[in-house]
């Protein structure tokens, strides 16, 4: 935290594994970031199809968009993409154009800037980087950018009972510090959402090559009705 701002790439972990190799600069290269989730083989398509339920001219906000690339399985939507990392967003920019607006720009800023204005706001792979307090920020700022019928929608790394001794150790060695499990996540969501349906999936990415424990969290800013709940129970249900 930098006073009242929320970053999005926090600091250097303390690991010793990184002391001769600092994988957080590797990465910030979008050309080498792009290589990496190949090789992993991440799922957005699964991901946005399942739990961002994008539809056309939706406004959608991106809190640490990276080069972009969830763009690519998008509808026609007015897509607002915010990272603090300038090569990704040039990168963003040269590649997408105007099909995106891309800001080198804080969420707190954007948020005073467009209060209540977005139907679905993204925050992927962010809060395992985040300590409680960090988190609940920005948790709080997501559901205030939200429009009333609006929802955030998160994956992150999570820890779980009987995981395999490959997959904890993974999560223990991600770049974020603050990887949890699920009713810790939860109860972080829910101290800023009235709703909050929590999705536990194994199928992320390739499993041979990375296998690992992904949470997606869609948090409503209002309470769904029966129907809409019963729909979102029903994904639910499919994921475990």
């Amino acid at each position: 935290m930098r006073g009242s701002k929320i970053l999005l790439n926090p600091g250097h972990p303390n690991n010793k594994w990184l002391t001769t190799v600092d994988l957080r600069a590797i990465l910030a290269n979008p050309h080498v970031y792009r290589l990496w989730c190949a090789v992993i083989a991440q799922k957005r398509d699964l991901y946005v199809d399942e739990f961002v339920r994008p539809q056309s001219q939706h406004r959608i906000l991106d809190i640490g968009c990276g080069p972009g690339d969830v763009l690519d399985y998008l509808p026609a939507v007015e897509y607002v993409g915010i990272d603090h990392n300038a090569n990704y967003i040039k990168e963003a920019k040269s590649r997408f154009g105007k099909k995106g607006d891309f800001r080198c720009q804080d969420l707190t800023e954007t948020v005073s800037l467009e209060p209540n204005s977005y139907d679905i706001v993204m925050a992927n792979g962010l809060l395992h980087h985040l300590d409680d307090a960090s988190s609940q920020q920005l948790l709080t700022s997501c559901k205030q950018a939200l429009k009333p019928t609006g929802y955030l929608v998160t994956f992150d790394g999570c820890f779980r009972p009987r995981q395999s001794p490959l997959k904890r150790f993974l999560l223990k060695m991600d770049r974020g510090k603050f990887v949890r499990t699920e009713p810790e996540y939860l109860r972080l969501a829910e101290q800023a959402f009235p709703e909050v349906h929590s999705f536990i999936r194994e199928d992320f990415y390739n499993p041979l090559v990375f296998p690992y424990t992904i949470i997606v969290m869609r948090a409503f800013a209002s309470p769904l009705d029966s129907a809409a709940e019963a729909a979102v129970k029903l994904v639910t249900a499919k994921g475990r």
